[in-house]
């Protein structure tokens, strides 16, 4: 149960100090100035750093230590975010009514993330005002979460689901199994269950496909092959995608969107083509929304990434999450391998007998030295 209490809590940036002023009495006894022609519109001295802090009274800690703000819900909905719509989001309660929300400042004080106050997926209390417009009171606990990492820190991309699927282009654009990897380890950080899915097929002999599929279905990983213009691979889709929360998630390009569709069509979907110049995709999906299908089961179509970097992940952890080098991490020669050049090392071993896949070991190498995929 919530313990309510107070906090002292940091304003964030946008409600820091104030611009500084001169020292007025240096100014006087240095320049001459008389004491009617200082300037009187501004504050001579601040608080310091105590200007940067409030005390707010009535907050909640759940169970993993968050604060939210406590609320009178006989005044208040609970609803889920289906929609970032940039200085809003829309919120749909359990009547399937749906309000377009602004975010409490007082919420905003509270979150700790800078970017991810409000994120599509989480669930939320409101207050419902005229006209379906409404007010986000409190952001309640998170599970299941997709991230990456950006200049600006952590970007949560989606809460609350139990599943992402991670598709991938057979051709048009590049292939990249670098990128799948980082997919991997990100849901893993996020508690959710990954499934890859390979798109285009078509456009490729499935011979290729073959190393491939074989490696990561050996690892454990669900994989599907899908087409959208042979039909082939939607109907697995559809029965992986029934009753779940799912994420759908990759480079631009890869047909996120057109699957989606072609899962269920009433969903009208904006796609997009390759470029001739780059043969990369265009951004046809600005914006993650939380769609609900027929069948059973919600997915959220995000908008694609060029580049997907790790958050909040030790180095030195790093090699635990590849699934293959686990048993050979606790036998090597230095118990601080970094498992990169060490002689003595059994991971390094393991990719010389064949018993690592060498595009995983690569991978590794590239995550461990920090190069973007």
């Amino acid at each position: 149960m919530a313990k309510k209490k107070k906090a002292r809590v940091q304003f964030r940036k946008n409600r820091g100090h104030a611009p500084s002023v001169p020292d007025l009495t240096h100014q006087v006894r240095t320049r001459g100035l008389e004491a009617n022609d200082a300037p009187t519109s501004e504050r001579v001295s601040g608080k310091g750093e105590l200007s940067r802090y409030r005390t707010i009274v009535g907050v909640e800690e759940d169970a993993d230590g968050h604060l939210m703000r406590a609320i009178d819900e006989t005044t208040t909905l609970e609803g889920r975010v289906v929609a970032n719509r940039g200085t809003s989001f829309l919120v749909q309660v359990a009547d399937r009514r749906r309000f377009d929300c602004g975010v409490r400042r007082v919420v905003k004080t509270l979150a700790r993330e800078e970017r991810n106050v409000v994120v599509v997926g989480d669930q939320v209390v409101i207050t419902p005002g005229v006209e379906s417009q409404g007010v986000i009171e409190r952001v309640n606990s998170r599970q299941g979460t997709l991230s990456r990492k950006t200049r600006r820190g952590e970007h949560l991309l989606v809460a609350n689901v139990d599943q992402v699927l991670i598709v991938v282009a057979a051709a048009d654009p590049q292939f990249k199994p670098n990128l799948i990897d980082r997919y991997l380890i990100s849901a893993e950080l996020g508690g959710i269950r990954p499934v890859i899915c390979v798109n285009k097929v078509d456009l490729v002999n499935p011979v290729r496909l073959q190393p491939f599929v074989g490696l990561y279905s050996q690892l454990g990983y669900d994989m599907i092959l899908c087409s959208v213009p042979d039909d082939r691979g939607i109907r697995r889709l559809r029965r992986m995608l029934r009753d779940r929360e799912t994420v759908v998630t990759g480079q631009s390009g890869v047909g996120k969107s057109t699957l989606l569709n072609s899962v269920q069509p009433g969903l009208r979907l904006a796609t997009g083509e390759i470029t001739e110049e780059s043969r990369k995709g265009r951004h046809t999906t600005t914006n993650a929304t939380l769609l609900e299908l027929d069948f059973g089961g919600w997915v959220v179509d995000t908008p694609g990434v060029r580049q997907f970097e790790l958050c909040d992940i030790n180095r030195d952890d790093l090699a635990g999450y590849f699934r293959e080098f686990r048993p050979y991490l606790s036998s090597c020669k230095f118990p601080s391998c970094s498992h990169t050049h060490e002689s003595g090392c059994r991971v390094k071993q393991a990719v010389d007998n064949d018993l690592i896949a060498i595009t995983r070991y690569e991978s590794y190498l590239k995550l461990w030295m920090g190069d973007p995929v």
